[in-house]
């Protein structure tokens, strides 16, 4: 029986999904390097814009880049697509790392995930604490709950090693000084990022090859959503809690719908249905190589996931440059 044409197939959508991503990262190709975060983020929020005005979806972005009055932006609440097909929510990230392209760093990317209406969390632009782990563990083996130091101690002793042998992701921030040294006491190792949790997260997915088995600290709250959509779809383990500043922070919760400040919310709480996951490197980094310049020809990678099946497809675009 052929689906409906307002059902969410994932199947059919991943790739355009892909396409989006890789518009975006071309477009910010002539600008790594450059030193002008805002010009490199511009050009990767108009591509990804008219990528996804070409899909034939009708789709809200649910995790963009702040509110309308931001615009150009892709402003949370923006409809995009043709409008034919299935409801979706957007969450999005044009460039993760707009610091590190400008700057030739590794790790940016520019990261989507779509899934049906109603499934991720309209999560507001403030900060998240957030805690991480790959695959192949007990379920809640460690929590937000926990110490830093004791989630070390309990992930080394699921995985059958010492703390010293555990690494830990965390974003190098000033807030950040007594997490450190609470997970450095433990003898552990600790990978500092300088921008761009999303790929933070997303390595602990991928220990065999990034090394790393634990994320944790605070972030961007939506860039936790956008994480927890790429777990969902490579497997893993995700609690995100917001944190408020201030009134007007806690204001910005009530208008996305939520009530209770204090929940933590799990991977699923999250995202709470199947969703596709595409990203594409920039810069070169530990989940895609970043975008390869020669005469004529500009090639990208991108990393494009289901969480239905589980899949995780890596594709390399060989496009002219025109």
């Amino acid at each position: 029986m052929s689906p409906h044409p307002t059902d969410f197939n994932d199947r059919m959508l991943s790739l355009g999904l892909a396409r989006v991503s890789e518009a975006a990262a071309l477009a910010s190709a002539k600008l790594i390097g450059h030193g002008d975060e805002k010009a490199a983020d511009q050009a990767a929020v108009n591509a990804m814009r008219e990528q996804l005005n070409m899909l034939d979806i009708n789709g809200v972005v649910v995790i963009g880049e702040g509110e309308r009055d931001e615009a150009p932006m892709l402003f949370i609440g923006e409809e995009v697509g043709t409008g034919e097909g299935p409801p979706v929510d957007i969450a999005l990230d044009p460039l993760e790392g707009t610091t590190l392209t400008a700057k030739d760093m590794p790790n940016a990317l520019t990261v989507i995930a779509m899934g049906k209406r109603g499934s991720m969390l309209h999560a507001p632009d403030v900060y998240m604490e957030k805690l991480a782990i790959g695959p192949g563990y007990p379920k809640d083996v460690v929590s937000l709950e926990m110490k830093p130091s004791e989630r070390v101690r309990e992930l080394a002793k699921a995985r059958g090693c010492g703390p010293d042998d555990i690494t830990v992701c965390i974003l190098e921030r000033p807030r950040h000084e007594d997490l450190i040294a609470d997970v450095r006491s433990t003898g552990a190792a600790i990978r500092l990022i300088t921008d761009g949790d999303v790929a933070g997260v997303i390595h602990c997915a991928e220990a065999a090859i990034t090394g790393i088995d634990m994320y944790m600290g605070s972030g961007g709250a939506p860039e936790g959503v956008l994480a927890a959509s790429a777990l969902k779809c490579m497997g893993g383990q995700m609690w995100g809690q917001l944190l408020f500043r201030n009134d007007d922070e806690r204001g910005r919760a009530a208008k996305a719908g939520i009530t209770d400040l204090d929940r933590i919310y799990s991977r699923d709480e999250m995202v709470k249905s199947d969703v596709i996951f595409a990203a594409t490197g920039v810069t070169d980094g530990s989940v895609v190589r970043g975008i390869k310049r020669e005469p004529g020809w500009l090639t990208t990678e991108t990393i494009l996931m289901r969480s239905k099946t589980g899949s995780v497809r890596h594709m390399i675009y060989r496009n002219p440059d025109k």
